[in-house]
């Protein structure tokens, strides 16, 4: 009976990750701060997100001191990459990733990136797709 308990608790935390209305910080430096999640894309009726996926959203503040310089203004719809999660992530080996906030990058029309610098540590499943180049934009790698 308690192990049942552990397991339902344990796989009840895997389910929630990124869905609608979830506030995201921006690590790039493209000017938003905050951003709002309106849709998860890549499936039919998608309601969560994981680390490495694409989702539509609205910008919801941005950087005060580099509001002449922004690349992005408040209240455009934008694609985002999520790049970080509260909620962990287990790889195939059984390595677990988490971080301490929700994050994701902006990209353009493209899928290419719209910053140009990348704020923090990202996990390393990134090496393994077709957003390389965010490793080397990022202050860190994490194992």
């Amino acid at each position: 009976m308690v192990l049942f308990l552990v397991v339902k608790r344990l796989s009840g935390n895997l389910d929630k990750m990124i869905q609608k209305e979830t506030l995201l910080s921006i690590i790039d430096n493209s000017g938003a701060k905050l951003l709002n999640c309106i849709y998860v894309g890549k499936g039919y009726k998608r309601r969560y997100a994981f680390m490495g996926d694409c989702v539509l959203g609205s910008v919801k503040a941005i950087r005060t001191k580099r509001r002449l310089t922004v690349k992005i203004q408040k209240g455009a719809i934008a694609t985002a990459l999520i790049t970080r999660t509260k909620v962990y992530k287990s790889t195939f080996i059984g390595d677990r990733c988490k971080f301490f906030d929700n994050a994701a990058v902006i990209l353009t029309k493209q899928n290419k990136l719209l910053g140009t610098r990348i704020f923090g540590a990202l996990p390393n499943s990134f090496r393994y797709t077709r957003f390389f180049k965010l490793i080397f934009l990022s202050a860190g790698i994490i194992k």
